[in-house]
């Protein structure tokens, strides 16, 4: 076989998802809906459940509002709030067609991570109103996930509600985005023998997800003074005036100004990766919006990770010809998938398996850790280097890590072992997978080889 027709075989399986979404979209008009999780023996019980029998666990909770974990799905359900103006590489959309990313995001979170996810698309842009918003459901769950919040005023949000709610708040586009990557990072030193405090990394892109990832990762022991950010105008260094000016609104882009790229360099993306071992590049959708070329200055074995969605900046195949030893995307239907994905699901089963009341960096090490360690441990390869999505077992590392740091670091509301965490996350996540096979099994929901065909159930209707 050629290299064009391989080529040619790439693109065209890169472009089927797209094609079959709005099919399944539309075929099942969205993938969520409310199901029970306790019997009806008869209409009697609906008296239990609801009045005048459910007037006892109302008293109970209002006793002791500790009980609501025990008494209601509370403890198990969190809210992915949105106001929809950074919606994967598709910017501002809209709350209303950012909906179906935050309900694919319910379902990632209910089949790989067995946690209940409600969608909550705000109509408004207004920092203010969405802390307010996002404080009034404090009542309701148990979580919070912010989601596609464009860059800056989304840092400023997930501070601001850490500081003022007690359940955990967490913006997946920034912690998630830096929990995977750094677990992808850690296995692909380990593959090509380098230290990360030795590393030159360049980030290419200076938004959320970016500055997220060098947070993180600096935490974990990168040298500031090595890496370089490289934002639209090129490299950011010292002598950008238009950042020092406007520090007030880009904090974080004045602090990389000031205390990262420690030898001056400026120019261009081409002049940031002269000799760097790793590329980091969550900026926007492509093709082509990094080429080979620039790949080729790197240095020996270099490690490059092309983030953007829907479309990776560059395609692996050319990255890999500019040089590139190990090369991960955001998407599944490559190797090295480096996305949230694989992260938020098994973080929060920890998360709510030992109440915690907020996630900390420590906690998000622990989990790029176990991540890393569950794929080292199963065996790496410079192809498959981090815990895919289909692997259940990852999950369950992570909700573990999770769950003991938590208590380690004394956010935790409950104790409970290590074993007990395993057997918590096992049971849980089985179950979820198992609920939603069955259903398909006993004709409750329809095969997804129906759609288009005319054979739709009239559930389905």
């Amino acid at each position: 076989m050629s290299e064009r027709i391989t080529k040619e075989e790439l693109l065209a399986r890169a472009k089927k998802p797209e094609r079959e979404a709005i099919r399944l979209h539309a075929f099942y008009r969205g993938k969520m809906q409310t199901m029970l999780k306790c019997q009806v023996r008869d209409m009697n019980d609906l008296a239990i459940y609801y009045t005048p029998g459910i007037a006892e666990p109302c008293r109970a909770i209002e006793e002791d509002e500790a009980k609501i974990s025990e008494l209601t799905n509370r403890g198990n359900t969190v809210a992915i709030v949105s106001d929809g103006t950074r919606v994967l590489g598709l910017g501002d959309i809209g709350p209303k067609a950012g909906y179906p990313v935050m309900e694919g995001k319910a379902l990632l979170f209910k089949y790989l991570g067995g946690v209940d996810a409600v969608t909550l698309c705000l109509g408004t842009k207004e920092p203010d109103e969405i802390v307010q918003a996002v404080k009034w459901l404090e009542p309701s769950f148990a979580g919070i996930n912010l989601e596609d919040i464009a860059y800056p005023k989304c840092f400023g949000i997930l501070d601001r509600l850490k500081e003022e709610m007690k359940i955990p708040v967490w913006h997946d586009d920034v912690q998630g985005t830096a929990t995977v990557t750094l677990a992808a990072l850690i296995n692909a030193l380990r593959i090509v023998g380098k230290k990360i405090e030795d590393c030159r990394i360049v980030f290419n892109g200076a938004g959320a997800a970016s500055t997220g990832c060098s947070r993180l990762i600096e935490a974990y022991g990168m040298d500031m003074g090595k890496c370089t950010v490289v934002d639209s105008k090129g490299i950011l260094h010292r002598g950008r005036k238009d950042v020092e000016e406007a520090q007030d609104k880009y904090p974080d882009k004045w602090r990389f100004c000031q205390f990262a790229n420690s030898r001056g360099v400026e120019g261009t993306l081409a002049e940031a990766l002269e000799g760097a071992d790793v590329l980091i590049s969550c900026s926007r959708s492509g093709p082509e919006i990094i080429s080979s070329g620039q790949i080729s200055g790197m240095a020996k074995d270099a490690i490059c990770f092309a983030m953007a969605n829907p479309v990776p900046e560059i395609w692996p195949w050319e990255a890999r010809e500019g040089g590139a030893r190990i090369v991960g995307t955001g998407r599944s239907d490559f190797p090295n998938q480096v996305n949230n994905s694989v992260g938020f699901p098994g973080i929060f089963r920890g998360v709510l398996d030992v109440q915690a009341r907020t996630i900390t960096d420590e906690m998000c090490i622990a989990a790029a850790e176990a991540l890393a360690k569950y794929a080292w441990e199963r065996g790496i390869s410079e192809d498959d280097l981090i815990a895919r999505m289909d692997e259940r077992g990852a999950y369950v590392y992570e909700a573990v890590a999770v769950g003991m740091k938590a208590q380690e670091q004394g956010v935790a509301g409950l104790k409970v072992s290590a074993d007990e965490l395993r057997r918590r996350a096992e049971t849980t996540i089985a179950s979820a997978q198992a609920q939603a096979n069955a259903l398909v099994e006993v004709g409750l929901v329809a095969p997804a080889s129906c759609a288009g065909s005319g054979e739709v159930d009239s559930v389905v209707k």
